[in-house]
């Protein structure tokens, strides 16, 4: 049996984006007969490692690496690891997007829309592009849920903008904007903290809420979306749900100028400048049902949701050259 050690963090200021894409690996893993711990903290994300509970994968503060055949990181701020795991008798396999989380290892995985030119830091196997989007199980279950479904007469709209309260005030920005396209429609607003609620104009409506399990049924029904330029986005595209992206920070702009570039998704602009050109986008998305096809139609066909499985099988290559099966190095 593999052991495979999920590293990743979440926090207020971090965000729960991490933490969903082990959730991701940690689903499929466990689904190969992997034996899986989560190693971290899930503050402020506490609703997606529910999910750990649920395959019996075990959450911890910290674990040592050499009880692992495989470390999985996912994270900014850890530093070059390669040396310390590669002692432990494990493969490290590293998670970056673009230059943030950047560290030599064995596998690396970038599912970036646009991944820019990597420099040679010897690291083994490269994975990039969307193709390696990891997806939870029930984002590719909403997936099949909202195949045939028929649109709203008032458009369905989901805003959701990172995981921390420190959003709140972009979140005005945007409900702002969606006021001002004098347009009706029903927006269900997920957000932790306490943004300002314009008074709404005849035939819209404002629903208040924070991020929590429910999100992929509203997404289901939803017509269009406002996400940031993460990892949500991602799940959106799978999803085919036709999206308003918003860059919020600066690690978010090679993913944002992707998007945009493949056709995935409208840009708002950065959460710095949001100005009429979002309030006009606002306004095509929800009047243009053709945008909105075109728009749902090349973001599913693109992000298809067997990333993770494609990075597994990949693993699994590197692991039988390393260690032929002849020779059993994973029993329990």
């Amino acid at each position: 049996m593999r052991r495979l050690m999920l590293r990743a963090d979440a926090s207020g200021t971090i965000g729960a984006g991490h933490v969903s894409r082990m959730v991701a690996y940690a689903e499929r893993a466990v689904a190969r007969r992997w034996e899986v711990v989560f190693s971290g903290r899930v503050d402020n994300a506490e609703w997606l490692a529910a999910r750990f509970g649920e395959l019996s994968v075990p959450v911890v503060p910290s674990a040592p690496f050499d009880d692992f055949d495989v470390v999985l990181v996912d994270h900014y701020d850890l530093g070059e690891l390669r040396q310390e795991v590669n002692a432990a008798g494990a493969l490290l396999v590293s998670i970056e997007d673009d230059v943030f989380g950047r560290r030599e290892a064995d596998l690396v995985v970038d599912c970036g829309f646009a991944p820019a030119p990597r420099p040679d830091d010897g690291s083994g196997a490269l994975l990039r592009g969307v193709a390696y989007a990891p997806l939870r199980d029930v984002v590719r279950e909403a997936r099949e849920k909202r195949r045939g479904r028929e649109e709203a007469e008032r458009p369905h709209v989901t805003v959701v903008l990172g995981g921390g309260t420190e959003w709140a005030g972009t979140v005005s920005a945007l409900l702002h904007a969606l006021r001002d396209t004098g347009l009706p429609f029903v927006a269900d607003v997920l957000v932790r903290g306490e943004p300002t609620v314009p008074a709404a104009l005849p035939g819209q409506e404002f629903r208040i809420a924070p991020p929590g399990p429910g999100l992929l049924d509203l997404l289901v029904e939803a017509d269009v979306a406002v996400s940031a330029a993460g990892v949500t986005l991602l799940e959106l595209c799978c999803l085919g749900v036709p999206t308003g992206v918003v860059q919020l920070v600066d690690n978010q702009e090679t993913g944002y100028r992707g998007a945009l570039d493949l056709g995935l998704a409208a840009g708002l602009g950065s959460a710095s400048a949001l100005d009429a050109g979002a309030v006009e986008t606002l306004r095509t998305l929800l009047r243009d049902t053709e945008a909105r096809r075109r728009l749902s139609e090349k973001a599913a066909s693109v992000v298809d949701g067997k990333g993770v499985d494609r990075v597994l099988d990949r693993l699994e290559a590197l692991e039988d050259r390393r260690c032929p099966r002849s020779s059993l190095p994973f029993s329990v």
